[in-house]
């Protein structure tokens, strides 16, 4: 498995993935990516270490470049998950997480609470409360891959 991140991304999460790939009896690689050639190398690196599947963590660099890593996801016949579920709508194989409008709702109701004269510092941090699964049968189709039943039955959306 390759976690594919930022740099800032990948700092939190990191630990867990390591843990949970750990668990299941799995290597997990982790690479930085900052600019669209550390993409591609990412993806170069993936092919030499003969990972079985990318992680793309959530990030602002990641999401605005996803179509090219859906692209090199795609021609290196790796399956991908990804932290949007709006990924998977562009062609990703697989989504879990809060949807951007909601956090950008969110967002919203931060800025208009500091507009009215709250203090940033005293506005209390906040989750994203709903996360979605996405899983595009299409771009499994096209990997050769069988989604199992048990993973078709949880998702939020299954796009056919």
């Amino acid at each position: 498995m390759l976690n594919l991140g930022d740099g800032s991304s990948r700092n939190v999460v990191q630990s867990a993935l390591d843990v949970a790939a750990r668990s299941r009896g799995l290597v997990a690689h982790t690479t930085d990516a900052r600019t669209v050639a550390e993409i591609e190398t990412a993806f170069e690196t993936a092919r030499k270490l003969r990972v079985a599947g990318i992680n793309v963590l959530s990030s602002p660099f990641l999401h605005a470049h996803r179509k090219r890593i859906i692209e090199l996801a795609a021609n290196a016949k790796l399956p991908a998950i990804y932290q949007w579920p709006e990924t998977a709508e562009d062609g990703g194989l697989m989504a879990y997480g809060a949807r951007l409008a909601s956090l950008y709702r969110q967002l919203a109701g931060f800025a208009a609470k500091i507009v009215n004269g709250a203090r940033p510092g005293d506005l209390p941090i906040e989750q994203p409360t709903k996360f979605e699964f996405v899983i595009n049968m299409k771009t499994a189709k096209a990997l050769g891959l069988t989604i199992p039943q048990s993973l078709l039955v949880r998702a939020d959306e299954v796009i056919p």
